[in-house]
């Protein structure tokens, strides 16, 4: 993990830019309560699930812990009453169905759930993720759900051998929330973008949270 903390360290000096403003998540799908447990007591805070169901085995195996918990996989509308309440942000929002489960399970539970939208910049069939062209649209939407709360966009661009080639993705997603802050007045402050073998290129475009998986837990198998 020290090494992760030591190039992202380097990624923010590059560009001027306080480490303290860039947020490490342990993307922990597959990895299994007892490993998480060891890097918690290392000083990793932040983990992210992709799964609902996965997410709360762990989340009962690790209540003794103080764990930021995010939700960082596609999420369906019937799973996010199991999230309401135990996690802290949301990456995922993508289409309006999903962003009006989210205010009624939130607006029951007498909070306001925070949320990242996830924009598909690669037009990638695979992906989910709203359009950027629809992002707007969505963004807007938003703004009229009280227990729902915005505070800035996610992607995954494609995978590409050489991170210089993902970069203009992470450009593109920042300059995006640069025209939402723009239009509507307001401040989004995180950009959730870079994985394992191109997060020092995220950082240096913008990011505030890396989802870092097997670069601090191993290859995993799926």
């Amino acid at each position: 993990m020290e090494s992760i903390l030591e190039r992202i360290q380097r990624a923010c000096e590059r560009v001027g830019r306080n480490p303290k403003e860039v947020k490490l998540l342990g993307a922990s799908k597959t990895v299994p309560p007892e490993k998480i447990r060891e890097f918690y007591n290392c000083g990793l805070r932040v983990f992210g699930e992709n799964r609902a169901q996965e997410f709360l085995k762990k989340y009962e195996a690790l209540q003794d812990l103080e764990i930021e918990w995010h939700f960082i996989g596609y999420l369906q509308t019937n799973k996010v009453k199991y999230l309401i309440n135990k996690v802290v942000l949301i990456h995922s929002l993508d289409r309006k169905a999903l962003a009006d489960e989210i205010q009624k399970r939130a607006q029951r539970a007498g909070i306001t759930q925070d949320v990242l939208i996830e924009v598909n910049l690669g037009g990638e069939e695979t992906k989910a993720g709203v359009e950027p062209e629809k992002l707007k649209e969505l963004f807007e939407y938003t703004l009229s759900l009280p227990n729902l709360r915005v505070l800035g966009l996610m992607c995954i661009p494609p995978f590409l051998e050489n991170p210089e080639e993902v970069r203009p993705y992470f450009r593109k997603l920042r300059e995006l929330k640069e025209e939402l802050e723009k239009e509507f007045s307001l401040k989004l402050p995180h950009l959730s973008m870079g994985m394992s073998h191109d997060f020092e290129v995220a950082i240096e475009e913008g990011a505030t949270i890396v989802r870092i998986g097997t670069a601090l837990f191993g290859e995993r198998r799926y």
